[in-house]
């Protein structure tokens, strides 16, 4: 982001031309000499005619020339100023540019997003029907199940001996204990089937309303990023003109100065003619294993750059670089899950508890710490617990002037648990 210059600060700064002078200063100059000159012959015309003494003519003559330098000087201070804000102004329209195409690429993103909540949405909601119809089946199989034990028992109440005596041979005997046995093998098993069953649909709704919260965050991201750029393009473009207008005021005030040069000019004639104290420490960078950090780089206002798609992003949807694209990185590294869209640090524990982690206030190792305040606000990786001391030793990216001069850096720190407001357990 190119930083803007206040107004007052641009107009107190000392300007040095450097530029050759454009085309018109050029031609104006050879006419001021022409001027210049002509008025010389005239007053000197008029001085032989009216006896005017030689001396002062040649004072008046001084004063002039002092006056057209000085002139002369503005016009080129003006010229430069002029120079440095169309610069700016078309630095600004590049920008501008890059934002709107910024812009084109999220609107696709979003619609692609949109897409896939769609089909996930839609995965979901028969997912539920299913679930729902199995339940209805659950029950159907647990009433038959109840009416079948119950016969079983009523059949039950007659012993072996009394079952052989009533039954024509031998064979019916055998028969009707298969049939009893098979009862109940069919029983138990689809007992088991029913609770294989639950417990794959259930995992499947689990896993399907995480894919689905993850691409509803990724749609809210894209979201804030559009805004954020929206924002960015409007303050660039509010820029853009400020600068034009100061462009345009020094080329008013350029005619200005050109039009007081002539009437100069024309009077010096007509005269002629008688009328940060914390434990804070670069670390060991391989330690946190951040795998992002190559083709990135984050300025100074904090904006990441390059990254794996040229638009500052992680392979997850972060700002490469950044503190959140650090946790979720090692979110996965120790979970196995990758967080995608869960959005600024202050966001992440809601993130946290859709997606199925716990989180609290108490400080543990191998936890994700949170601070919330701020706009953003921040989040790193907690290292070590010492309970004893009430200390955490955390690794992080992106803390200001940690690790390395600006943004960007990786560094680790040992500072007091309560730091950090919220602990997202791993």
């Amino acid at each position: 982001m190119t930083k803007k210059i206040p107004v007052a600060t641009i107009r107190s700064m000392k300007h040095t031309s450097t530029t050759t002078h454009q085309p018109q200063i050029a031609a104006s100059q050879t006419g001021l000499r022409g001027l210049a000159s002509k008025s010389t012959i005239v007053a000197a015309a008029v001085m032989m005619a009216l006896s005017v003494p030689m001396s002062v003519y040649i004072t008046s003559s001084t004063a002039y020339a002092e006056t057209q330098e000085e002139y002369q000087k503005q016009i080129d201070a003006l010229n430069a100023e002029i120079s440095t804000y169309q610069a700016q102004a078309k630095q600004l329209n590049e920008k501008a540019k890059s934002l709107q195409n910024a812009l084109a690429i999220l609107a696709n993103q979003k619609a692609a997003i949109q897409a896939q909540i769609n089909v996930s949405q839609k995965k979901y909601n028969q997912l539920l029907q299913k679930i729902e119809q199995t339940k209805k089946d659950i029950k159907a199989n647990q009433d038959a199940l109840g009416d079948t034990i119950a016969s079983m028992y009523v059949n039950r109440t007659v012993s072996p001996l009394e079952m052989l005596a009533s039954s024509k041979s031998i064979g019916d005997y055998v028969i009707e204990q298969d049939r009893r046995n098979s009862i109940q093998n069919t029983l138990t098993g689809t007992i088991d089937r029913i609770n294989k069953l639950k417990k794959e649909l259930e995992k499947q709704k689990v896993e399907v309303g995480r894919v689905l919260a993850d691409q509803k965050n990724a749609r809210a991201a894209l979201a804030a990023k559009e805004r954020e750029q929206a924002e960015l393009l409007a303050k660039t473009q509010n820029e853009e003109a400020n600068y034009q207008k100061l462009s345009s005021d020094r080329e008013s005030e350029k005619a200005r100065v050109q039009k007081a040069q002539q009437d100069a000019i024309a009077a010096a004639i007509r005269n002629a003619g008688g009328g940060g104290s914390l434990n804070i420490s670069s670390g060991d960078g391989s330690k946190g294993g951040y795998p992002w950090a190559g083709n990135c780089y984050v300025d100074a206002n904090a904006m990441s750059h390059g990254g794996v798609n040229g638009a500052g992003e992680d392979p997850l949807g972060y700002g490469c670089r950044q503190c959140v694209s650090y946790a979720a990185w090692k979110m996965y590294q120790k979970t196995g899950y990758a967080p995608r869209y869960w959005g600024n640090a202050n966001m992440w524990p809601s993130s946290a508890r859709g997606a199925g982690f716990s989180t609290g206030g108490t400080p543990r190792a191998n936890s994700l710490a949170v601070i919330s305040a701020g706009q953003y606000g921040h989040i790193v990786y907690v290292e070590g617990y010492d309970a004893s001391t009430g200390m955490v030793h955390i690794s992080q990216f992106n803390y200001l002037n940690a690790g390395g001069p600006g943004w960007g850096n990786y560094s680790e720190m040992t500072v007091p648990a309560s730091t950090y407001d919220t602990y997202i357990y791993l």
